[in-house]
């Protein structure tokens, strides 16, 4: 099977472990913003963003570290045992932490503080397998790690429908069920779906000898901190947002929150994309044509993000009845499109940051996410007051764009890669340019958009035609 096949052979499989998820989450936005005024979902938004800005503060960079480090390691067993255990205690020491501030916290996240305590009883669940599943994706164990996925999410979701849809139909009597705070029950599906993914995780703890070594964990740390450093300014980016607007108004941060959910399959592909993308970067690292590879594999990646930014936005309308019936989360509806260019230029930004961790120069990473938060930051400052939510769509699509700027240009001359960037930006353009189009002169006019559609195929066939046939062509 050739390299490529490989790659998107396990990205498929990742994407499968992705794609349900994000499918049943699609349908659980409906479920909650059928039974939730927009008030109401705010403050399910708002938890999450705690979840976002915890997790990536107690897995401290060690997931990228690993990849990084057991791909190139001959001691891979040591490796995967002193990231466990490093894990494993950050966990215990940042839990005690931020439960001695919880009220705090609480309250500047504007929640109660018993979901407070749900949340991080979720993050510390899910932060202790973040080794485990680590360790399976870069054995190659996809199905086993999809497998465990579906069940975390066959739990959660199954849950959410028994607490917020099967008990209030049937009328069934529970004296612990609060009509009054339905909120809490998403909280507790969740903090029952982490369990258990946890007990299913635990055979994985013990698959190799406990050893803590002290220069893997120097190596590990000099390469995850600025990993760390990065992914909290990127949790500024991607989601402080959602609070900058629900502080404008809860119903308008409630909406906000639910329409940028529109804005899920570009967040699947891109996902599914990361899970199999980063151990195959690595691995192929010492191949003499992974340059040229990384290449080719960017100019596929825009080309099926436009393909899918294109049908998201052609379709966003019949999307929108089906997964927000509430016509009053729609007041911001005019963010989706924004909201899904900005997310391609995140993925871009994923694919082009592979030159600093390949030369172990992740610091990069921090001061690129830390401009991207700076300018997150500014815009919403200066221009909610101005514009409203939108300037918070704003914000996200020049974070990204700018994030993903600074990393082509440093890592052009860092680290080169035959990157074919005039069709690369060429058919950015073409598709952002597209969708715009349609989302604001012809919304709901399937033949125009089939149209624009067909253009954008036919462009792609003929230009990457004879390339396309050497990959499928090779086994």
């Amino acid at each position: 099977m050739s390299t490529l096949k490989r790659f998107f052979q396990d990205t498929i499989i990742y994407g499968l472990a992705t794609v349900l998820p994000r499918l049943m989450g699609i349908i659980l936005v409906r479920l909650h913003t059928d039974v939730l005024p927009a008030e109401g979902y705010s403050g399910v938004a708002l938890f999450y963003v705690g979840a976002a800005f915890l997790n990536i503060l107690f897995t401290l960079g060690m997931e990228t570290a690993f990849f990084r480090f057991f791909a190139k390691s001959e001691k891979k067993e040591r490796v995967y045992s002193t990231t466990f255990i490093t894990l494993t205690a950050s966990t215990i020491i940042c839990g005690l932490l931020v439960f001695a501030f919880r009220t705090d916290l609480a309250s500047f996240l504007d929640i109660p503080v018993n979901y407070f305590d749900y949340l991080l009883g979720i993050v510390l669940l899910d932060t202790l397998v973040v080794a485990p599943f680590a360790y399976l994706r870069a054995r190659g164990k996809a199905g086993l790690f999809a497998g465990i996925k579906m069940i975390n999410l066959f739990v959660f979701v199954g849950l959410n429908f028994f607490f917020l849809w099967a008990i209030p139909k049937f009328n069934l009597a529970y004296d612990w069920y609060d009509t009054k705070d339905l909120r809490v029950y998403i909280f507790i599906a969740n903090l029952a779906a982490s369990a258990i993914t946890l007990l299913f995780m635990l055979p994985q703890f013990f698959k190799v000898k406990v050893v803590f070594d002290k220069h893997i964990f120097k190596q590990l740390w000099k390469y995850g901190w600025p990993v760390m450093i990065a992914g909290l300014a990127f949790a500024v980016i991607s989601q402080l947002d959602k609070w900058f607007v629900d502080n404008i108004n809860k119903e308008i941060g409630g909406a906000y929150a639910a329409c940028y959910k529109l804005a899920v399959f570009m967040t699947i592909f891109i996902q599914a994309f990361r899970l199999g993308a980063e151990p195959f970067f690595f691995n192929q690292a010492k191949e003499k044509n992974a340059p040229t590879t990384y290449a080719i594999i960017l100019k596929y990646f825009v080309i099926v993000g436009g393909l899918g930014l294109l049908l998201i936005t052609f379709f966003i309308d019949f999307i929108k009845n089906q997964l927000v019936n509430d016509s009053s989360y729609h007041i911001a509806m005019e963010i989706v499109p924004y909201i899904l260019i900005a997310n391609l230029f995140l993925g871009i930004y994923h694919n082009l940051a592979i030159w600093y961790k390949l030369t172990d120069q992740t610091k990069y990473g921090m001061y690129f996410s830390i401009i991207g938060a700076v300018v997150t930051i500014i815009i919403n400052v200066v221009f909610i007051p101005i514009v409203g939510f939108m300037a918070a769509a704003y914000a996200a699509l020049a974070a990204f764009g700018t994030m993903m700027v600074f990393s082509y240009v440093v890592g052009h001359k860092k680290y080169p890669i035959p990157y074919e960037l005039s069709r690369i930006c060429g058919y950015l353009i073409m598709a952002a340019s597209m969708s715009f189009i349609s989302f604001y002169y012809f919304r709901e006019n399937y033949w125009i958009n089939a149209i624009l559609l067909g253009i954008f195929v036919v462009l792609i066939f003929v230009l990457e035609r004879k390339q396309l046939k050497q990959i499928l062509s090779k086994k």
